[in-house]
């Protein structure tokens, strides 16, 4: 669990650098595809600091998050590899979309937003029940806050301060469940 906590912002963080025009394009889509892979067992592990403290919470909590980030991630890197595959411009696939919204919002646009609101939500409780050092807390949920203004807007250096946000309590926390699995690890 705590190798995948530092491969899942790593790897996302990455794919950032690899934007083009604003777009995911072939590199960036494969890179967030695959770390949304990885933020299955990495969000699980996080949650999992909740699980007895907070045993509802940690179930449906992690269920919307593995929703966000799985589905969301997954979906909208798959959208930006085959758009630049096809050649399909920004306004001609959201003009398409629109055609379905159902569809679209349950594959894309529900789910896209859960993934860094379940992150606040987590952040909250996370320091709320004191499971985590206070300021890793807080660097999740500025990192979740950050998220939609780098992701909608497509401002390259928003979206690489939410990825330093993310990477920084991620592979902290990650790096400590690896070297101290019998001890709490996040706690100074």
């Amino acid at each position: 669990m705590g190798l995948t906590l530092i491969i899942a912002p790593v790897m996302f963080g990455a794919s950032t650098f690899f934007w083009q025009n604003g777009e995911y394009g072939v590199v960036a889509a494969t890179l967030i595809a695959v770390a949304s892979i990885f933020w299955i067992p990495a969000t699980t592990a996080l949650f999992g600091l909740l699980r007895t403290k907070m045993p509802i919470y940690y179930s449906l909590g992690l269920f919307v998050a593995i929703y966000g980030a799985c589905m969301g991630g997954i979906a909208f890197a798959l959208l930006g590899y085959f758009t630049q595959l096809f050649h399909i411009s920004h306004e001609a696939y959201i003009s398409t979309l629109a055609k379905y919204p159902v569809s679209s919002g349950i594959l894309i646009f529900w789910a896209g937003p859960l993934f860094p609101l379940s992150l606040l939500v987590l952040g909250i409780n996370l320091i709320r029940k004191k499971a985590i050092a206070n300021w890793l807390g807080f660097l999740i949920c500025l990192g979740a806050i950050a998220f939609p203004l780098g992701r909608i807007f497509r401002i390259e250096l928003i979206a690489h301060g939410t990825d330093i946000l993310f990477a920084i309590p991620f592979i902290l926390i990650g790096w400590r469940f690896i070297y101290s699995p019998h001890v709490n690890p996040v706690q100074p």
